[in-house]
């Protein structure tokens, strides 16, 4: 499955908030760094990543733009309250190896009503 086509299918599991279905997706020692929280290695971790974030926010992910170069898919997205962010997606024999996204934690935490970091 070519990247772009890869991102598609991984979009309509995250919107089904299906960790199980999403962490197929991953190579077993995949990263997935959100770059606004620590690095999550291992497809084990990300799952529960997944997981743990589908029980604290209701998320959607509503594709502005996909875009494909070799073995990079780039996700740019927002969701109904009006976040938005991108995602690269480093995809090696048909998974991901590498994902790396960009968004705003603060207005994520305060749309969702959930806790802000004390400082």
């Amino acid at each position: 499955m070519k990247p772009k086509e890869l991102i598609k299918q991984w979009v309509i599991d995250f919107n089904n908030a299906n960790a199980e279905l999403l962490a197929e997706y991953y190579h077993d020692d995949a990263i997935n760094h959100q770059v606004a929280n620590e690095p999550v290695v291992g497809r084990q971790a990300i799952k529960s990543m997944f997981e743990n974030e589908f029980n604290q926010a209701d998320m959607v992910c509503i594709v502005e733009n996909i875009f494909e170069d070799g073995e990079w898919a780039i996700l740019e997205w927002k969701d109904p309250l009006g976040l938005r962010g991108c995602g690269f997606f480093h995809i090696v024999d048909g998974k991901i190896k590498l994902q790396r996204g960009y968004w705003d934690k603060l207005s994520f935490l305060r749309q969702h009503k959930l806790p802000l970091p004390k400082e």
